[in-house]
């Protein structure tokens, strides 16, 4: 990624944020391959499955801070089986975790759906920088 690309990404990521009255402070991201996510969850979380991201909530008051743990295997296997773009399934992904260090979550189906709302919304934003 460009350096005008990880701008325009950290600027969407702070507006996302102060969407949902927060700032983002330290956002640490790791880019890895399904076995070390895999690792990961099942160190960590007791999970014993493959996912797409992996979020740990250091958040503080109003400021965001986390470590946001992407499979890129599993993003670019959603790319296809969504039928969507690589780089949109990324962004997708990205913003998953941000949102959940905002208080969104997934577990229950009402969730889930606000989420996926939550996760539009904040595409939308990125398609219209």
């Amino acid at each position: 990624m460009t350096k005008s690309g990880k701008r325009k990404t950290a600027e969407w990521i702070q507006s996302v944020a102060k969407e949902y009255g927060k700032q983002a402070g330290s956002l640490s991201y790791l880019f890895c391959s399904d076995e070390k996510i895999l690792e990961v969850n099942r160190h960590y979380l007791q999970h014993d499955f493959y996912t797409d991201i992996i979020t740990f909530d250091y958040t503080e008051e109003d400021i965001l801070a986390g470590d946001i743990i992407i499979s890129v295997d599993t993003v670019h296997s959603n790319a296809e089986k969504f039928g969507t773009l690589f780089a949109e399934e990324l962004n997708r992904v990205i913003i998953h975790g941000v949102l959940h260090l905002c208080g969104i979550n997934d577990k229950t189906e009402d969730d889930a759906k606000r989420m996926r709302e939550a996760e539009e919304k904040a595409l939308q934003m990125l398609r219209t920088r």
